[in-house]
């Protein structure tokens, strides 16, 4: 009687203990970037409850921040406080696991069954793209009632290109560090393994540099801002705003931790109005400068024949390669007008001091911009790093070992390619976020736009298609000044690009895409983004822009 009694209990608890749990709700890995093969299994998924534990094997930092990203994600998603250990023995667990057997530096295999998730890479950066693939494979679900599970199965993923970029104009509207530490979160999100900081403007100097104080005491403020572009309406408030350099370290750091590579834009010799109203000697006239209020192309350049310019630049660039460790140093390059130096006698003296003359198709100013950014290219290159320039440095002759940003279109990639140099793809027609022509876009065109590019041009053989490095989105504030706008013109297209740089071509097809994207959409509802709402809306003919 007794022990019937103790096997009814038994009976009884585990029945209340299956009918007390919550239904499963399965995910799926048909992600954005979508993962270059997956295969499903038969068998039972991998349920996410609260006894799962994540378990990384190798002891390093980067794997022990990698395992507590993965917590955090899983925290966030499940409500799961899942616990975190170096025992391999520990049953059931995601594994998050070094193997040197797979050859992408970046790619990773992801292994599921009932009981073992299994991650694993042959460095932390492919550990840390599976983790977020694995967190963009959760189901939508309610974690008060549900339960979520990954399907039973294989991925083995890799990126297209090793260059999958994004670049944000801090220059004309500055973003604090707190929201740049967010941003980077964003381009984890998306896979996005290089942030590009352009730094400085005509609108504002904002980076920290000891030896030249002006810079931020005078050169990071405005007096007032243009607000509209037809009015010329002007709002009467001062702006200022600047990045101390343990700011700098502060945003580098965070990045790092997530992959993600910072490289920094001094841009120069043009867009330089802050610089020249800090230190108005640099100038080819003298000044007096101001810091610009409004946008444009300004002819207020660095005097390229002034010895002191190239020492300044020198100074300013031995600080920055300090901060960043990036192998890249970006100095711009791009809308130099040469009204000023046709005019001035040290830009003239300098002309015939390096024995330039003019050529069919290059002017002897334009051939000094090239002697000047060759002069900066190997000062950057004597540090053991490399230089990457706008496409216009290509007007006056390529400096020797400069990587290209095409954005005019794809025509300087093109060029630099056949010329056996570097390039990243960032067309304004495809790439700029914030054109205004591609702002007006609506519905589906907004992602298709951006979708549709292929950073590798055809008329490239293909030997010189090696030579494109990759893509990437730029973002400049002009009519950019805070986050809500910011994040509005950002996303979903970034998400299209995202696939962009890192899917294969023959996984690309725009209607599977915006299948997939509807997921992305809930995880960026889920963490607050502020993105546009249209994208499934369909667009009316008659109004599409002309490009």
């Amino acid at each position: 009687m007794k022990k019937r009694n103790i096997i009814s209990i038994i009976v009884i608890g585990v029945s209340l203990m299956f009918s007390c749990s919550k239904p499963i709700v399965m995910g799926g890995y048909e992600v954005v970037p979508l993962p270059q093969e997956i295969s499903l299994d038969q068998g039972e998924g991998f349920v996410i409850d609260p006894e799962v534990k994540i378990v990384y094997s190798e002891k390093s930092v980067a794997m022990k921040t990698n395992a507590w990203h993965l917590a955090a994600l899983l925290k966030q998603a499940t409500g799961n406080t899942l616990e975190i250990t170096e025992d391999s023995e520990t049953g059931k667990g995601i594994y998050l696991e070094l193997d040197t057997t797979i050859s992408s530096p970046e790619g990773y295999r992801i292994v599921t069954d009932r009981e073992k998730v299994q991650v694993q890479a042959s460095s932390a950066a492919g550990i840390f793209y599976g983790i977020q693939t694995l967190y963009k494979a959760l189901p939508v679900f309610d974690k008060d009632k549900e339960q979520a599970a990954w399907p039973a199965g294989k991925i083995l993923d890799s990126p297209r290109f090793s260059y999958r970029g994004v670049m944000l104009d801090v220059g004309r509207h500055y973003f604090p560090v707190d929201y740049l530490k967010q941003f980077m979160d964003m381009l984890a999100l998306h896979h996005i393994n290089t942030f590009h900081w352009h730094l400085t403007e005509d609108q504002g100097w904002r980076i920290e540099i000891k030896k030249y104080p002006e810079l931020t005491k005078i050169g990071s403020k405005r007096k007032e801002t243009l607000v509209d572009w037809q009015t010329k309406e002007m709002d009467g408030l001062p702006y200022e705003g600047y990045y101390t350099q343990e700011e700098i370290r502060e945003v580098v750091a965070y990045a790092a931790e997530r992959f993600i590579t910072v490289i920094p834009e001094i841009d120069l010799p043009g867009h330089m109005t802050a610089a020249l109203a800090s230190y108005p000697h640099l100038g080819c006239t003298g000044g007096p400068y101001e810091v610009a209020t409004t946008f444009g192309v300004f002819s207020e350049v660095l005097c390229a024949g002034n010895e002191q310019t190239l020492q300044f630049v020198k100074d300013v660039l031995t600080e920055v390669m300090d901060l960043f460790p990036s192998i890249y140093i970006h100095i711009g390059g791009d809308e130099c007008p040469k009204e000023r130096w046709k005019m001035c006698p040290k830009c003239q003296a300098m002309i015939r001091k390096q024995g330039i003359l003019p050529m069919p198709g290059r002017t002897a100013e334009n051939q000094l911009q090239t002697w000047f950014m060759t002069q900066v290219e190997s000062f950057i290159r004597e540090h053991g790093r490399r230089m990457i320039g706008w496409d216009e440095v290509l007007e006056g002759g390529m400096p020797p070992d400069a990587t290209i940003m095409s954005w005019r279109g794809i025509e300087g990639g093109i060029e630099a390619a056949k010329k056996k140099h570097h390039v990243i793809m960032t067309p304004i027609n495809y790439l700029y976020f914030s054109n205004p022509r591609i702002l007006k876009l609506q519905g589906l065109e907004t992602v298709k736009r951006v979708y549709q590019f292929d950073p590798v041009p055809d008329v490239l053989s293909t030997d010189e298609q090696q030579y494109i490095l990759g893509a990437q989105a730029s973002i400049w504030t002009e009519w950019i000044k805070d986050t809500s706008r910011l994040e509005y013109v950002t996303l979903p297209r970034l998400a299209a690009a995202a696939e962009i740089f890192w899917t294969s071509l023959r996984q690309k097809e725009v209607n599977y895409f915006l299948e997939r994207l509807s997921r992305m959409l809930n995880i960026y509802t889920q963490r607050g983004y502020e993105y546009r709402q249209d994208t499934y809306e369909p667009y009316p003919q008659s109004e599409k822009v002309l490009y």
